[in-house]
């Protein structure tokens, strides 16, 4: 995916708008290159807010001359299908270009079991955009994922339509903490080792299941497999992690070779959805799974026990890798733990 820089400068005295994409320079004096009415010396720094965001959404400066690769399509599933070649063109992730197909479908569904026909751009409204986002099987996350969606695909076409499509708001849904682990950890046991490993490593490392642990390799174990060691770019914080691994979860650890992933065997690592769909079979056999419990109550389960046995907010923290002591502390109130405040938090 190319990069892109946007600066404000002046001429005489005057701003514009710079923008730096494809080792090529373009100058803006004001928005109507990108359907906005915004002059850039009334307010520089707002317009080059508003090249950003089109940027970010795929728009891209042309030279002088450059004609025209295409022509605006006159229908929604027209637009929609070339907003999705765009995207994939520019490299975004695999699971991103599978929901916007998948939205595609369901439009064109929507439309057929609507008795509608090639709607065209100009007949879409919000009464239909309403209509086919705010449904009672949806739930309201799904729903704003839907809505978010839909936007990455028409928004360019069809810009602010969205805007007054006001949805009910997600209510967080906590991962239930385990009481019963080690029965469950038995039963995943005769049902699994690969998943059932996935729940170790997830409630004995603390990492993210299916991240963390999916794509976790060899060569991240020490020689000893006494510690996992991950990079910044590796982990949601941002930062480098030593994690010690218990001795419960050293004893299911047969060492391969050093750039193959602990799973696959291979160099390559399970698919995305590989543990999602395990755990999702492991469900409906489960007698000891209870409502809200999810591959993340094992790390979860890991912090609770951690915090009970040492009372460290600063060791939950470094074992969590979370990015600050306030994420832990959130954390923590989230799962019911005794309340904290500032002052409980360790002092030097």
């Amino acid at each position: 995916m190319k990069s892109f820089n946007v600066t404000i400068g002046t001429e005489k005295n005057k701003p514009f708008i710079n923008i730096y994409y494809d080792k090529r320079r373009y100058r803006f004096w004001n928005g109507k290159t990108i359907d906005i009415e915004l002059k850039c010396e009334d307010n520089p720094p707002l317009l080059k807010a508003a090249f950003e965001l089109k940027l970010r959404e795929g728009w891209r400066p042309k030279t002088k001359g450059e004609k025209e690769q295409f022509k605006t399509p006159k229908n929604v599933i027209n637009a929609m299908k070339h907003s999705l070649a765009e995207k994939t063109s520019k490299g975004c992730s695999k699971r991103y270009i599978k929901d916007l197909n998948q939205l595609i479908k369901l439009w064109s569904q929507f439309e057929s079991s609507n008795n509608i026909k090639n709607l065209s751009l100009d007949s879409l409204n919000e009464v239909l955009l309403k209509k086919f986002i705010i449904r009672d099987e949806w739930a309201p996350k799904t729903q704003l994922n839907v809505k978010t969606n839909l936007s990455a695909l028409i928004g360019c076409f069809r810009p602010g339509l969205m805007n007054n499509i006001k949805l009910q708001k997600p209510t967080s849904k906590l991962h239930k903490p385990i009481n019963n682990l080690k029965g469950l950890l038995d039963e995943l046991k005769n049902y699994n080792h690969k998943l059932y490993l996935c729940c170790l490593l997830t409630y004995g490392c603390l990492l993210r299941p299916h991240k963390e642990v999916r794509l976790l390799k060899w060569s991240d174990f020490t020689e000893d497999l006494n510690f996992i060691k991950l990079s910044g770019s590796r982990n949601k914080s941002g930062r480098n992690r030593i994690v010690p691994v218990p001795k419960y979860i050293k004893d299911q650890l047969k060492k391969g070779d050093s750039g193959h992933n602990i799973f696959s065997g291979e160099n390559a690592p399970l698919n995305e959805d590989y543990f999602k769909t395990l755990w999702s079979r492991f469900k409906r056999t489960s007698t000891l799974l209870e409502d809200r419990q999810t591959l993340y109550s094992f790390r979860h389960t890991g912090a609770i026990d951690i915090f009970k046995r040492t009372s460290s907010l600063t060791k939950l923290q470094q074992a969590m890798g979370h990015s600050s002591l306030n994420v832990s502390l959130t954390y923590l109130r989230g799962l019911e733990v005794t309340e904290l405040s500032q002052e409980d938090m360790p002092r030097i």
